[in-house]
Order: C-alpha cells, then sequence, then structure tokens
C-alpha cells in the first residue's frame, strides 16, 4: 500500500439536534472526491469520532465506501478508549471493504510501549489490512517510541504513520530509522518540512474546505519537486494553520470552513461548541486571502511555463 497525495480526514455533520446528517455526509463525501483529493479518512479526530456509536461509524464508512468505491483510498478509524472496541471496529473495516485502518493509541490509560504494541498488534489481527499508525501523543498522552515501532514490525501489515506529534525530531528519527513506515504529515504547519524529508502524503482536516489549495502544495513538492513554490504556497497557508491551532477549535473551525464553501457542515456534538461571530470573521478572511494568493501563484506559475 502506498500513501500518497491528499487526505482528508471527513468532517461529520450533526443536525440541530445532534443526529448525524447523512444526507449532508453524502454530499461532502461526493464534493472532496470530485476535487481529486486522493484519499479519504473516516473516523478520525475531525470526524469526531469519540462522540459516535460503533453503528454510526461503520455506517459513515459504508456511506463513503458507496460514493468513492475504488477511486480514493479509504481509511478507516479504529481509535476507542477501550480496546476491545478498536478490535471489533478493525473487523467491521475488513467486512465493509475499507482500504486501510487507523491504529492509535487508546487515550487516557497510558500504555506502556510494550503494551501499547500488543494493542496495535490485535487490532491489526483483527483486520489483517494495510495499516497507518497514527501518533498524536497531545490528544493520546503517550508517544508511539523506538520499542513500540520495533515490536509492531512483527507485521507487515504496518506499512504508515500519521505523525502528529510537532517534534520535528521525530520526523528525522523516521525518515532515518524506519523507512519501510511511509511518513504522513499530520501537523499542518509542518507540511513542507515533511515533503523534505520525502513524505508523499499529507493527512490535513483543511481540505475539507480547501482540497485544491492542499492539492496545489502536494503537487508543487512532490510531483514537481519545486520547494520554492512549495515555500511561497506554504506561506500563504500559515495564517490558517495559526488560526485552526488556536486552542481548542480546531473541528469547529473546518466545519465552518465547510459552511463557508457552501455546504452543510452541522453542529458539534458536545462538549464542544461552535464559533463566536469574531472567530467567523477573522476565519473567513483568513480562507478568502488564502484561497485569492494560491491562486495567484498558480496561475504564475503556469504563465512562465507557456
Amino acid at each position: 500500500m502506498h500513501f500518497e497525495g491528499i487526505y482528508t480526514p471527513v468532517i461529520t455533520p450533526f443536525a440541530e439536534d445532534y443526529s448525524i446528517d447523512y444526507d449532508a455526509y453524502a454530499t461532502h463525501v461526493q464534493f472532496l472526491s470530485d476535487a481529486g483529493v486522493h484519499g479519504l479518512m473516516i473516523g478520525g479526530t475531525t470526524g469526531e469520532y469519540y462522540v459516535e456509536s460503533h453503528e454510526e461509524r461503520v455506517k459513515l464508512l459504508q456511506i463513503a465506501k458507496q460514493i468513492v468505491g475504488d477511486k480514493q483510498q479509504i481509511i478507516f478509524g479504529t481509535g476507542s478508549v477501550n480496546p476491545d472496541a478498536s478490535i471489533k471496529l478493525a473487523e467491521d473495516a475488513a467486512k465493509n471493504e475499507a482500504d486501510v485502518i487507523l491504529v492509535a493509541t487508546p487515550p487516557y490509560s497510558l500504555p506502556t510501549q510494550r503494551e501499547l504494541a500488543l494493542h496495535a498488534l490485535a487490532v491489526d489481527r483483527a483486520a489483517n489490512l494495510p495499516a497507518m499508525l497514527y501518533n498524536y501523543p497531545d490528544r493520546m498522552g503517550v508517544n508511539m517510541e523506538e520499542e513500540f515501532l520495533d515490536r509492531v514490525g512483527r507485521s507487515s501489515n504496518f506499512c504508515g504513520i500519521k505523525e502528529s506529534s510537532g517534534d520535528i525530531n521525530r520526523l528525522h528519527m523516521l525518515a532515518r530509522d524506519y523507512p519501510h513506515i511511509q511518513v504522513s504529515c499530520g501537523m499542518d504547519d509542518q507540511a513542507l518540512e515533511f515533503f523534505a524529508w520525502g513524505a508523499k502524503s499529507w493527512v490535513c482536516a483543511g481540505s475539507n474546505f480547501l482540497p485544491e489549495e492542499h492539492i496545489a502544495l502536494y503537487q508543487a513538492c512532490v510531483v514537481e519537486n519545486d520547494f520554492n513554490k512549495g515555500r511561497r504556497i506554504m506561506s500563504a497557508m500559515m495564517p490558517l494553520m495559526r488560526v485552526l491551532e488556536q486552542g481548542g477549535k480546531f473541528i469547529q473551525c473546518v466545519k465552518y470552513g465547510v459552511t463557508l464553501d457552501g455546504r452543510e457542515s452541522g453542529v458539534m456534538r458536545k462538549p464542544l461548541r461552535g464559533l463566536n461571530k469574531d472567530d467567523k470573521r477573522a476565519m473567513a478572511q483568513v480562507v478568502k486571502t488564502l484561497k485569492t494568493t494560491v491562486a495567484s501563484i498558480v496561475a504564475e506559475d503556469n504563465k512562465k511555463e507557456k
């Protein structure tokens, strides 16, 4: 399994009564497929999996698979505070033809590296599919260290890792010492650095509403190997990164971005709440400027080629 391109961790639109708006979800999945993203991550953090039932999560996978078929890779999240729930999700990933499972640390329990490896290998056995690890210590409390990576190497299914620690030294370590595990950028403001170190994929929540712009950065850095162009695009995207990371409003901003782009994103399930007017105004301005600037960079580059 090769991970190349832009992978969107798909939002879950909730109606005012907090039920899932499956019609809005299907419309959004179709939009992402048509926009040309390379893969979809169903049941990731951006999708608010932690407040969804097992049945809801599986239904979201089924709908996405029905819409995109084999046009895009589908990565299905198995994360849960309960390891047994992760195993059941992995089993249903295989039954419903997910292409890849996402394997994260069970939050709150703070397992040792050996315990974490045993958990990951158990989830792997339940699905027997290609697997992408998900290292996000700020949310899970534990890093996936070298001991863990060595232990899970017993299974060839572990072929990728979404690295969301924010520690650039981990990127160096993974690229140097674990070249058989494909590194996928999971820290948006470090996308340029990940691409420079050989990563070919980016799991980016902003592609829910700015797929064209995120694809433009991937195209510049990975396909064209033009890091001068890539730096200009990344510079234009940095104000968005700062807005998204402004302390506890990440998912709310992503969902509002989808609303700005003309699709129904719905409310958040508790404990999260929507943005206030000032946040919405700031988000709208950042998105408008980003779109204009990136479009100008791409157009200028295309003109030079002609």
